[in-house]
């Protein structure tokens, strides 16, 4: 499982907030609220993240093995 959690303190660490993104950068509220729910988003989103928070992938999002996977 893919989790978003380091996006939102990656967010606030660079003084930012989800109105800022959808206002001043044009990230779609759906894709947020995708995040925001652990939920698939496009790898663009991703890419399209790391570019205004200037951060690598890892300061976003986090892989968690799924259970019974090895």
């Amino acid at each position: 499982m893919i989790k978003y959690d380091k996006l939102w303190q990656t967010l606030k660490a660079k003084g930012l907030s989800e109105y800022k993104l959808y206002t001043y950068y044009n990230v779609n509220r759906s894709q947020i609220n995708r995040l925001r729910h652990n939920k698939n988003v496009e790898v663009r989103t991703i890419d399209r993240l790391c570019n205004i928070l200037g951060c690598k992938v890892e300061d976003i999002m986090e892989h968690f093995p799924d259970d019974g996977e090895n």
